[in-house]
């Protein structure tokens, strides 16, 4: 349903500026629009597949060579602290979701994550609602800290941005409050509902 809505306010939009260009007389403007519209998305899907690519590519061969495994054990202290009771798979793949997540690389980081969320979804006793293990994932996901915000840079650096990297300053604060914020909202919210069960 929502898909299907979509579609008729992208049709209606720009059906309705179809119309306006034609009553205003600036129907080559428009066409021009269109064709430049079209060439920037290429331009900028095709700066980023490179970077997608490589960490991707990256991720997997950290996933086979057992590196992941390695830095899952690496910081193995922090993830039992932040996620109780969470078996060495589910860590292992959180491991790799929050290093994709520190790299900037959020595509990369969605395989990862969605696999350390099964593997936590079976371990929870009562997988009809999510657990607080789930609820720390879904957070750290959300709010990851992004050492090196490889996608912005790209994007900016596609853009033409004169100093692309000029925003990382503003983005490891950005990052750290928010993550802090996000952690320490999920530890109050766990310990709330288990006093109230």
């Amino acid at each position: 349903m929502g898909v299907v809505s979509l579609n008729y306010i992208w049709g209606a939009m720009m059906l309705i500026s179809i119309v306006c260009a034609v009553m205003t007389g600036r129907v080559d403007e428009t066409v021009n629009a269109v064709f430049d519209g079209a060439k920037g998305a290429a331009d900028t899907v095709l700066a980023l597949a490179g970077g997608m690519c490589f960490w991707t590519g990256l991720m997997k061969i950290a996933e086979r060579s057992g590196i992941s495994a390695f830095i899952a054990r690496a910081i193995s202290p922090l993830l039992r602290r932040l996620f109780p009771h969470s078996g060495e798979a589910a860590r292992e793949h959180i491991a790799m979701n929050l290093t994709a997540n520190l790299l900037g690389m959020g595509n990369a980081a969605t395989p990862a994550g969605m696999l350390a969320a099964e593997a936590l979804d079976r371990e929870n006793p009562a997988p009809e609602k999510p657990s607080i293990n789930i609820c720390m994932l879904i957070v750290l996901n959300t709010t990851a800290f992004q050492l090196v915000p490889t996608t912005l840079i790209a994007l900016r650096s596609a853009a033409g941005a004169a100093d692309a990297a000029s925003v990382i300053l503003p983005i490891w604060f950005a990052s750290a409050v928010s993550v802090t914020a996000g952690v320490i909202s999920v530890k109050i919210m766990g310990r709330l509902i288990k006093c109230d069960t």
